[in-house]
């Protein structure tokens, strides 16, 4: 999507990009999209390896120049005003190098040192953030001997020593285990509740968009096809799908009720399934319309729409498994 190069948002808005655009010889990566992320939210963009995503956290963060367009981090221009931008936004990247030689504590001083925080002060903040990672006990080590998910903590703690409004998290949880990548969850959480810090999220992880973000912009092939709050974009797809379980004795019965209330869909031998109009505020009323009619169901669910379903529905393939 394109825009104008001026800024269009309210003062509320943090983050900023109209008409951003970036190209790598003939390859259009990120082509002229617009973003607005408000103060204090987690926005999650979402979106398949290659689709962007990485690419435009760089720009974002100063770390690439756009092709075209503008962005602004609050109020500062990316390109005009860097180090202004640099110093209120923490980044963590996916591909972050962390030297494996030096202890948590270490590199916590060393981050600190390149801020400009004084040593006393350093070591105070660094010894909270590795304990507000959960790192306090491997703060001696060295990294080399860290798991992949105590790295991607320790990193989280490196982005938050200058004690960032805006946050930056680009792949947080690729390639951890799911314990790792729960509490990391809740360490995201906490940030945006505890200290109110502004969170751009990128991930190709469903449940982790929807778990973490309360709005979404869905990005394919360096262009947005989606954006709204995970609740609302589901919603744009259908109604969830209701599957009951019955004898075959009662299948005919059955499937005679449920198409008063919805559509049929595909379903396996003694289920049937539709697509439920108005959604799971009228389950209640199926189960006393096949009550009445004296079927007896053994199973009974209801399956609101994904965004794996959303994304599908804007381009046409699955997100899961959609990449190699």
């Amino acid at each position: 999507m394109g825009g104008n190069t001026g800024s269009r948002f309210s003062d509320d808005v943090v983050i900023e990009a109209s008409g951003l655009k970036r190209t790598f010889g003939e390859v259009v990566a990120v082509e002229g999209i617009d973003l607005a992320v408000t103060r204090g939210e987690v926005f999650g963009f979402l979106g398949p390896n290659g689709a962007g995503k990485s690419t435009t956290v760089r720009m974002l963060t100063t770390l690439l120049r756009p092709t075209g367009g503008t962005a602004r981090i609050d109020g500062h221009d990316v390109q005009k005003s860097a180090s202004a931008v640099r110093r209120i936004i923490g980044v963590a990247l996916q591909d972050a190098s962390i030297d494996p030689l030096m202890t948590g504590t270490e590199l916590m001083r060393l981050q600190a040192v390149l801020h400009g925080i004084s040593r006393s002060e350093s070591r105070n903040r660094g010894s909270e953030l590795l304990a507000r990672v959960g790192l306090a006990g491997a703060a001696g080590r060295r990294v080399a001997t860290y798991s992949g998910g105590m790295r991607r903590r320790l990193d989280l703690a490196l982005s938050l020593v200058h004690e960032p409004s805006i946050l930056f998290l680009d792949e947080p949880s690729a390639g951890l285990d799911p314990t790792s990548r729960v509490a990391l969850w809740e360490e995201v959480r906490r940030l945006n509740s505890e200290l109110g810090t502004t969170v751009f999220l990128t991930t190709q992880y469903l449940e982790e968009a929807d778990e973490l973000a309360g709005r979404i912009a869905i990005i394919d092939h360096g262009r947005l096809v989606r954006e709204g709050s995970p609740a609302d974009l589901k919603s744009t797809v259908g109604s969830p799908t209701l599957r009951v379980d019955v004898d075959p004795v009662f299948l005919e019965s059955a499937r005679h009720v449920l198409i008063g209330f919805g559509p049929e869909r595909p379903a396996r031998e003694g289920r049937c399934a539709i697509g439920l109009d108005g959604g799971a505020g009228r389950v209640a009323e199926v189960v006393r319309a096949l009550d009445d009619a004296g079927v007896t169901v053994s199973h009974l669910e209801l399956d609101l729409p994904s965004l794996d379903d959303v994304f599908a529905d804007a381009t046409g393939r699955r997100l899961e498994g959609a990449e190699k």
